[in-house]
């Protein structure tokens, strides 16, 4: 599955006299995987919240493959195919890893009335299946959700998200509350799931070394408004990124 071209066309959010989101225009190419990156209280999140259907823009428009969805809810702009993973506690915390994802498919094409079955249809557990080994998680199929360790839960987020076939995946700091070790186990399954669908995947991170070996582009914000974007060679070593992070000339990589 190829992903769908995103754009974000003056986007602006105030929250009463602080403006969180400050005329945001980018452009993700369909099938890109990018990172967006900045300090705290840059406006990251706040741009997800924008993009998802979350919060609406004060101004500015958000288009998937050329059509406007701004102020469309938040299901609907989930059927149009904007993904993004979210707290399982605030899902389906006592189903299964199985059942987690079969409840996903099944509410979001509207047959809950099958949530009440022993067992669920074939095409959706065959899709649930096939998500599960895309996401590594075959093994913990009959584990319920809140008995994962922090980082199957993770990747129990990001499998629930592409469970719903996106165009585009958002991701919000994927490897936040892990060690050395299982971030890098971590982003190396999202990379190998972006491999796989080639959906549009755009990430927020504050792990630098994490951010420079996978993003193709890196978009940086500041004071909610866009500072830089460009390869990560090219981010590495821009002066107002380096500034904004370190407040020195030094190259970002040295201190990442």
């Amino acid at each position: 599955m190829r992903g769908g071209a995103l754009a974000l066309q003056g986007l602006r959010r105030s929250f009463g006299g602080i403006v969180a989101t400050n005329d945001v225009t980018l452009d993700f190419t369909a099938g890109s995987l990018s990172a967006i990156i900045g300090p705290n209280g840059a406006g990251k999140t706040t741009l997800f919240h924008l993009i998802t259907g979350m919060i609406a823009p004060s101004a500015g428009r958000v288009l998937l493959d050329g059509q406007d969805i701004t102020g469309l809810d938040r299901q609907a702009i989930v059927r149009r195919g904007i993904g993004r993973a979210f707290q399982v506690a605030n899902l389906f915390p006592s189903f299964t890893v199985a059942e987690s994802l079969a409840a996903a498919i099944l509410t979001h094409e509207g047959r809950t009335a099958n949530l009440f079955r022993a067992f669920p249809p074939r095409d959706v557990a065959l899709r649930a299946e096939e998500v599960m080994e895309l996401c590594g998680l075959r093994h913990l199929a009959g584990t319920v959700a809140r008995q994962l360790s922090h980082g199957d839960q993770k990747l129990l987020d990001i499998a629930l998200a592409l469970a719903l076939d996106p165009k585009v995946l958002l991701l919000d700091e994927p490897t936040a509350g892990m060690g050395p070790d299982e971030r890098w186990r971590m982003i190396e399954r999202v990379h190998g799931l972006w491999q796989a669908r080639r959906m549009t995947l755009i990430f927020i991170e504050h792990d630098m070394d994490i951010v420079f070996r996978i993003a193709e582009t890196v978009r940086v914000l500041r004071y909610g408004a866009v500072l830089a974007q460009g390869t990560p060679e090219a981010i590495r070593r821009d002066p107002a990124v380096i500034e904004a992070y370190l407040g020195t000339e030094q190259p970002l990589e040295m201190v990442s």
